[in-house]
């Protein structure tokens, strides 16, 4: 059992005879009694959450300061996976550090691929012909897909829903399937590369698109089904972690969260990039800025990402049976990889080849920043370079690492318990947040 000299006060510091462990001897009287009940009564408690708990989503470590079962301070404690990625990115060239980009949100390693070439391809000037574009539509919206998918099931688990976890694992495997056949991996795909992707659609791969559209609605709905009128879910997620749009916006809040909020801001129709502004899709807007305006706007995101994906598959040019007709890189052989039988055969190319391995694309002087509509938020890259194959200098804004800034001005007033509905609500990656 718990002594008195157990407990953490915060404010412990502050008192004579207490120190920042609990308290002492000298906090006691001479005859070894306690100080007086008026003197105990009152004080606050220091509850560490994490960095190893199920609900934190990784390694995030809160420190909640309790007033009973209410909390009246939390502060984030982030670090702990942090890898030094921005470092790394200056001493390799561009497209070495693609593969460092599959370990941000790594729930959606498609959609980050195709955002840091972007970043890339927007300081060269580079656009890639028109299948291209489409392939990458579509990577980003099946991984906004997946992504949501395990959002979802883990947020739902997090407040006891278990059945809702299972029915939404199920489909992200079907995306795995999908990434497999497409990238050659399942999980850390480095799909795409300066100036295009690493290979064009496989045959029939686009037909398994389209049935994996028609099997995850009904998926969809089910999970609408069984959460949106649940009483027991409603009262765990309505009027809980309400984030204003005032506040959403001063902390840097983007994606889902910002939306819930009832900021109709989406990279995707502010700056439109690759074809979104020749698709048609809807942006979900909530109107509260609690769990469940949340929780709504990542389920009608699924549904809008079917209606893109479906919209992809029919009008890609070259279709799915003849996926070579159409050139998908751009056609310069000094910023993506010659063929392979140009190489063996003809010497320009077989320079290019070496030139670009050994040193990578020359990228002019400059500054340049891309953001790109990532499942969790804007994910942007901020590159600096001095001409040459590395970045003199890149930069990440995580959207996982903003949303969770607004923890400590969100959590205090709530009861423990209700700790796990937000964090789930905010459907963060710490591998994006630490980098």
């Amino acid at each position: 059992m718990a002594t008195v000299k157990d407990i953490h006060f915060l404010d412990s510091a502050s008192r004579p005879g207490v120190a920042a462990g609990g308290l002492t001897e000298s906090s006691f009287g001479a005859g070894g009694d306690a100080e007086s009940a008026d003197q105990v009564v009152g004080e606050k408690m220091v509850l560490n959450m994490g960095p190893s708990h199920p609900s934190t989503h990784g390694v995030l470590r809160v420190i909640l300061e309790l007033d009973g079962e209410t909390i009246t301070r939390a502060d984030p404690d982030i670090g702990f996976l942090h890898r030094g990625d921005e470092k790394i990115a200056e001493n390799m060239t561009y497209n070495q550090f693609v593969p460092y980009t599959d370990r941000l949100d790594y729930l959606a390693p498609l959609a980050n691929n195709v955002a840091y070439a972007m970043a890339v391809e927007k300081l060269m000037g580079l656009e890639l012909p028109l299948r291209g574009q489409y392939i990458r539509t579509i990577c980003c919206e099946l991984a906004r897909v997946s992504a949501h998918l395990l959002g979802l099931g883990a947020f739902a688990m997090d407040v006891g829903a278990l059945t809702v976890f299972m029915h939404t694992f199920t489909e992200r495997e079907k995306v795995y399937n999908l990434a497999e056949r497409l990238t050659g991996a399942r999980f850390t795909t480095s799909y795409t590369r300066v100036g295009g992707q690493t290979r064009d659609l496989p045959l029939g791969w686009l037909d398994g698109v389209r049935k994996f559209c028609d099997e995850v609605s009904v998926t969809i709905e089910e999970a609408d089904k069984l959460l949106t009128r649940n009483r027991i879910w409603m009262d765990r997620t309505r009027g809980v972690g309400v984030i204003s749009a005032a506040d959403a916006l001063d902390f840097g809040l983007t994606g889902p969260n910002l939306r819930g909020s009832g900021v109709n801001y989406d990279v995707r129709k502010a700056t439109p990039y690759l074809l979104y502004n020749q698709l048609d899709f809807e942006v979900p807007v909530g109107s509260v800025g609690d769990c469940y305006d949340r929780y709504l706007v990542r389920m009608e995101e699924m549904r809008q990402s079917v209606r893109l994906l479906r919209q992809c598959a029919e009008r890609i040019p070259g279709g799915g049976d003849n996926p070579h007709q159409e050139p998908i890189n751009v056609a310069d052989g000094k910023v993506f990889l010659p063929p392979k039988e140009k190489v063996l055969t003809k010497m320009e190319e077989l320079i290019h080849q070496f030139m670009l391995v050994t040193q990578g694309v020359n990228a002019p002087s400059g500054e340049v920043y891309f953001g790109a509509e990532n499942p969790k938020g804007e994910l942007g890259f901020y590159i600096q370079s001095r001409g040459g194959g590395t970045p003199y200098r890149l930069k990440i804004r995580a959207p996982s690492f903003c949303n969770l800034s607004i923890m400590a001005h969100c959590l205090p007033g709530h009861m423990i318990s209700d700790v796990t509905a937000i964090l789930g609500s905010f459907d963060f990656v710490m591998g994006e947040c630490d980098r």
